[in-house]
């Protein structure tokens, strides 16, 4: 898995999941269509028109994929939907200093990888991003590996290695443990257990 995209820099500590997606919006249980909310106190004006003001609404960084956030991002309740909303509208990974635990494992099970760096690598990356919206971030997860040539950097990230293998082969952890379902009935039946 190799994402090089432009990035969202979000120079804002605790977003909690409420400002990712407002409670309003929590009226389905089908993972689509969120990302249109996502943010959306912040990406609308109070009379419902897009606030230009905001980075989603920049053309510039429409295509980004890679979102840079502020200390402890996703904060607040558990609701899944956060995850969501951040995977519909197109963020594959996030870079921030700390994620709350819940919605760092909401992310993973959604597909997106949630990177911790020290906080004197994301201010340097949420600097050039916001001075240059064309600047690429590049994220290598098979060698744990981030770089951004426009400042030179190179930086290894950490990351649980099952976390690693489901988003390698594109799964979640409900996947992972239904494709070894022959292993699973295998091992009942040798122990003689009725399946």
């Amino acid at each position: 898995m190799k994402i090089n995209s432009t990035a969202l820099p979000l120079a804002i500590d605790n977003i909690d999941t409420d400002q990712i997606i407002p409670a309003k919006f929590l009226k389905q249980v089908d993972k689509i269509g969120y990302g249109k909310n996502l943010f959306y106190s912040w990406r609308y004006l109070q009379d419902g028109n897009v606030n230009p003001e905001f980075i989603l609404n920049q053309p510039e960084r429409s295509s980004a994929k890679i979102m840079i956030a502020g200390n402890n991002f996703g904060c607040g309740s558990s609701r899944e939907h956060a995850a969501w909303a951040v995977a519909d509208y197109g963020i594959e990974a996030i870079i921030s200093t700390q994620f709350a635990d819940i919605f760092k494992g909401n992310a993973y099970n959604n597909g997106i990888l949630p990177i911790e760096l020290d906080k004197q690598f994301v201010d340097i990356l949420l600097q050039k991003t916001m001075d240059n919206a064309e600047t690429e971030v590049n994220i290598d997860l098979e060698n744990q590996m981030i770089s951004c040539d426009a400042i030179n950097l190179n930086q290894p990230f950490d990351i649980h290695p099952f976390k690693k293998q489901c988003l390698m082969q594109g799964i979640d952890e409900t996947e992972f443990l239904i494709n070894l379902k022959s292993e699973i009935l295998a091992y009942e039946t040798q122990r003689g257990e009725p399946v």
